[in-house]
């Protein structure tokens, strides 16, 4: 699937804007820039080829509730490595290369996850993607796929389900 075009030139537009917001809330820029090229992939997927309603606030919420994550997670690292308990610190910032089984075990319940997606009719795909990669809250999904923040609850958990399932079976 390649970008829209539309999307990679608002990204574009605002790309120095946002490693400017999330070095703000991290404190690095180096860090700010992975993060803002996260939230990219984020948004080109929820985006799904089409250009979302207010697209630059859901860019920049993408971005902030990425950086806010991300130093939760390194506060609690730093709070348990100057505790002491590097065992604890180990636990929970893993070596970033996995080990070859959990990469065959990932790779293929990832590949029945997407296959699941595609299952899904497009509104409950399309739900489920803008809340699970994208992170957006079913208000805006309700808004962007015009329909009722009920009926979005629904859809997601409808796709949830479904992708449970199929994991299941597996």
């Amino acid at each position: 699937m390649s970008a829209n075009p539309n999307a990679l030139v608002l990204f574009m537009s605002h790309r120095p804007a946002l490693v400017n917001y999330a070095s703000s809330i991290t404190g690095n820029r180096v860090q700010a820039e992975d993060l803002v090229q996260e939230a990219w992939l984020r948004f080109d997927a929820a985006s799904d080829g089409r250009l979302i309603e207010d697209a630059t606030g859901y860019l920049y919420r993408i971005v902030r509730n990425l950086a806010l994550d991300s130093k939760r997670r390194l506060a609690r690292e730093y709070r348990l490595t100057c505790a002491g308990d590097f065992d604890e610190a180990a636990r929970i910032s893993p070596d970033a290369t996995p080990d070859p089984e959990t990469v065959a075990l990932y790779k293929d319940e990832y590949a029945i996850v997407m296959a699941a997606m595609d299952e899904l009719p497009e509104r409950t795909r399309v739900a489920c993607e803008m809340h699970r990669f994208g992170g957006a809250k079913l208000k805006e999904i309700a808004a962007f796929l015009e329909i009722s923040v009920p009926l979005a609850h629904k859809l997601v958990a409808d796709g949830i389900e479904h992708c449970k399932q199929r994991l299941d079976r597996a």
